[in-house]
């Protein structure tokens, strides 16, 4: 218990490490005397300051700041016992950046120690003043009054509050310090008093030098500080050598919480400690606790049973009085910190003048030769070799000119500057170690944050300027390339997923595939290696991470849509391309319908639909009795889907008529219509042969049988028979095709009106009567159109499916040449059910191609395809 008082009691006094006993009294009581004599009661040490008072920092105007500039600064209250001032710290991070453009990342510290405020400089580049005076390597007390000044431009004056009651006091934090490893001997280290130093000069570290020199000598003198901020534990590093670690990332310039299950290391990984945190120690813990630390320690043997309890806190002002010749004791870890650290040791440079002054000597002494000529030549030898010397020393200085430069730039925030600086000197020096990493930092600190803010806003052609300007900014640094790759492709998935709808949004056949096959393609090629490179990203910028969370997810997303969505595509698509492959259009609107039902996300069917639509249309004419509706389709045919896009590229090849030809039937067709009967007939036998020519044949039949009916008719005009032939030639029309010979007999026919409308009425009852016997009978089966003959069941079953389907469709085209529109609704159904079995009949004939013999397979379809096609049916 003694040593455990002691130790306490020394730690609560304010010393300083390697100040005199003299000067650190000079520091600590004059200020206290000086205090007093100004009635200041806050000067008294409290037992509990941070329950006594607030420091409150009230913005100063100042000559280097605008006035406007100094309005926009807030009060700044502090009612912890440590406070962190820093470009980067709250609230400066959102201050004016003029404002606080002279902070460093690292400037200085508050602290409360035993009833004093009291503020230390970390080093900073624009350095910290009290009331004008420079605080140097040793904190500096601050009184109520005081002005503290950061730079030269930004001042503050301080006053001193009460504090409120607190209705929420935080509860007291433990921790306990786990060695990682267990076959190192290192103890557990219990902490129930903050702040705590990590120093290997305490006895918690130094136990282990005789075993671990060099991982002891990894710790500095001032390695880091635990310390409660909010209720919660905090580590910070002080400018260590070798760095502070938690969770294998080193610390920066802010101090990081401590979380359960962290792994927090100093200097390495040797001394590396999991993180428990745990409530209000009970008294006799702390009484247990207190035993336990007090009892002999055996550093000779270390046994890994033991814990060090540490139950007392260290002082602010150990943490933040630096010691410049402690620092340069410190062994360099090069695992730790692989860029080595320029260390400026007094030793050397005392060497480097001694040897100075010893070749001054030995140049005097050459010099004061008594043989003139060889005088002489020494002197142009030493002057030739002075001039070298100069000459290289002004080389040393220039070419650390532009590294000084740039260190000057990085430190006080001019990224963009500092960006363009080290990337022209890289453009000569592209290998440097010293401007890579600069380069890096300064291209994504002075331009991700502006990338994000156009990601954000839906930007991406600015999001995609600023990354061609991040490639120029780091044009000749290879470590660049690859980080902005990253962007470019967060860029891409973020546009692909913000411009369809957001993650959930439909994904659209035939258009989405492609992009999210290139974003997982990227991604997928390494994707450990693509990780790394945005996790470094996010230790520049802190800010990227929350959007980098954000894109991982929606790639998350992607990749579900790929193994459920995109292979339902591929599934589909394979589909289509087999049904169209078989000239089975119908499969297709089947597979269609399965699809929309079974995957709700899946857009893009309409388009497919309506390349079906026009692909059947075209496929109608193709059989048509004439050119003229298949000249009409392939004037709308267009096709917006790769399946049918490659069918109708392949019909055009095979099947299709050329532009002349198509350009040679319509001049014929106009022709037809102007009554040119025998031009038109002549121009029909001599187009050029192809694949349609059978439709041009039935074409030319048709137009012979018009031309010599309309002949007939004439002849017969007045006779008793005129009317019925007027009635069988009027149905024999095409009207659309045939539209001269429908208006030169249009005006009889009109007043026959009432007998065609019966004569259809009967022809449809006699479809009707056909196809009711053909399905009573069963149909046409497989096994009929296989026989290797034409059996009497087969031959029945053709006339009477090709006996309906004839009557059917000239009692359509009759209701519609007199404008029957409820008849012509009344019997089409059975219409199209006639046809539909007639077209099913002919394909399936088709199919067999390969197994019966040609000549028997044309006979066949020619007992099917007795009545008119179903085209003549639907294009009157």
């Amino acid at each position: 218990m003694t040593a455990i008082t002691a130790r306490f009691n020394q730690s609560m006094r304010p010393t300083f490490s390697g100040i005199p006993l003299a000067r650190r009294r000079q520091r600590l009581d004059a200020p206290r005397d000086m205090d007093m004599a100004q009635g200041f009661s806050v000067a008294e040490p409290q037992p509990s300051v941070g329950e006594a008072f607030d420091v409150v920092l009230k913005p100063e105007p100042h000559a280097g700041l605008a006035r406007e500039l100094a309005d926009r600064l807030t009060e700044i209250r502090i009612d912890e016992n440590l406070f962190a001032i820093g470009r980067a710290e709250a609230p400066f991070d959102t201050s004016p950046p003029e404002a606080v453009a002279q902070l460093s990342r690292r400037h200085a510290r508050i602290f409360i120690e035993h009833g004093f405020v009291y503020i230390a400089d970390l080093a900073s580049k624009n350095g910290t003043a009290v009331n004008g005076t420079p605080v140097r390597e040793t904190p500096a007390r601050v009184r109520s009054g005081d002005v503290i000044s950061f730079g030269s431009r930004l001042s503050y004056r301080v006053q001193l509050a009460p504090r409120a009651r607190r209705l929420d006091v935080p509860k007291q934090v433990g921790i306990t310090l786990t060695p990682q490893r267990d076959d190192l001997g290192l103890h557990p280290i219990e902490l129930a008093q903050f702040p705590f130093l990590v120093s290997k000069s305490d006895e918690t570290f130094s136990r282990y030098r005789e075993h671990y020199p060099h991982q002891v000598n990894y710790v500095s003198r001032r390695h880091a500080h635990v310390f409660i901020k909010g209720g919660a534990p905090f580590v910070e590093d002080l400018g260590s050598t070798n760095g502070t670690f938690v969770n294998g990332e080193r610390l920066g310039a802010s101090a990081v919480e401590l979380k359960n299950g962290d792994i927090v290391a100093f200097g390495g990984t040797h001394f590396a400690y999991a993180v428990h945190l745990h409530g209000d120690e009970s008294e006799s813990t702390l009484t247990e606790m207190v035993a336990q630390a007090a009892a002999p320690a055996h550093d000779d043997e270390l046994d890994g049973d033991k814990t060090t309890f540490v139950g007392s806190a260290h002082s602010f002002l150990d943490i933040f009085c630096v010691d410049q010749a402690a620092a340069r004791e410190d062994e360099v870890n090069e695992e730790a910190q692989p860029k080595p650290v320029e260390e400026k040791r007094p030793v050397a440079r005392t060497t480097k003048r001694s040897k100075f002054a010893l070749f001054v000597s030995e140049l005097r002494r050459v010099l004061a030769s008594d043989d003139r000529r060889a005088a002489r030549r020494t002197r142009i030898m030493v002057a030739c070799v002075l001039a070298a010397l100069v000459a290289g020393g002004a080389a040393l200085f220039y070419s650390g000119l532009r590294e000084r430069e740039a260190k000057s730039l990085m430190a006080e925030g001019e990224y963009a500057q500092a960006a363009s600086v080290t990337n022209e000197y890289l453009k000569s020096h592209p290998k440097d170690a010293q401007f890579t990493p600069m380069n890096t930092e300064a291209v994504l600190r002075s331009n991700v944050p502006r990338w994000l803010v156009a990601l954000k806003k839906g930007d991406f052609a600015n999001a995609d300027a600023i990354i061609a300007q991040m490639r120029a900014l780091g044009e000749h640094n290879s470590d660049v390339h690859s980080l902005v790759d990253e962007l470019e492709w967060i860029g891409k998935l973020e546009s692909f997923v913000m411009t369809r709808g957001g993650a959930e949004a439909p994904i659209r056949m035939y258009g989405d595939e492609p992009r999210i096959g290139a974003i997982l393609k990227h991604w997928e090629a390494d994707a450990a290696g693509h990780q790394r490179d945005l996790d470094r990203i996010a230790g520049y910028v802190p800010e990227f991470r929350d959007p980098y969370a954000l894109a991982l997810s929606h790639l998350r997303k992607l990749q579900s849509d790929d193994s459920v969505y995109l292979a339902a595509i591929d599934r589909l698509d394979a589909s289509i391309v087999k049904s169209l492959g078989q000239d089975d259009p119908d499969a297709i609107g089947a597979a269609l319908k399965e699809y929309a039902d079974k995957y709700p996300r899946l857009a893009g069917l309409d388009r497919v639909r309506a390349d079906l639509d026009v692909y059947a249309g075209l496929r109608r004419s193709l059989n048509g009795a004439s050119l003229a509706p298949l000249a009409g389709s392939l004037s709308h045919a267009k096709f917006s889907t790769p399946p049918f896009q490659e069918k109708f590229r392949q019909m055009s090849a095979s099947q299709l008529p050329p532009p002349d030809v198509l350009a040679q039937y319509a001049t014929l067709a106009d022709a037809w219509n102007r009554g040119q009967s025998a031009q038109t007939l002549d121009g029909l036998q001599k187009l050029p042969q192809g694949s349609w020519s059978p439709t041009v044949q039935k074409e030319l039949a048709h137009k012979k049988a018009v031309a010599a009916q309309f002949a007939d008719l004439q002849k017969a005009r007045g006779s008793k028979g005129y009317e019925d032939a007027l009635l069988s030639f009027y149905e024999t029309l095409d009207l659309d095709a045939d539209t001269f010979y429908a208006k030169a007999v249009a005006p009889e026919f009109t007043a026959l009106k009432d007998r065609a409308t019966a004569r259809a009425q009967t022809l449809m009852t006699q479809a009707q009567t056909s196809w009711q016997q053909y399905r009573t009978n069963g149909g046409i089966g497989g096994s009929q159109r296989l026989e290797s003959g034409v059996s009497d069941v087969f031959r029945t079953q053709a006339r009477l499916l090709s006996d309906a389907q004839d009557s059917a469709t000239r009692g359509i085209r009759i209701f519609r040449q007199v404008k029957a529109e409820s008849a012509t609704a009344k019997w089409a159904a059975l219409a199209n059910e006639i046809d539909t079995e007639a077209d099913l009949q002919r394909r399936s004939l088709q199919d067999l191609r390969m197994v019966l013999e040609p000549g028997l397979l044309n006979t066949k379809l020619s007992l099917i395809s007795g009545g008119t096609s179903s085209e003549e049916r639907r294009t009157p």
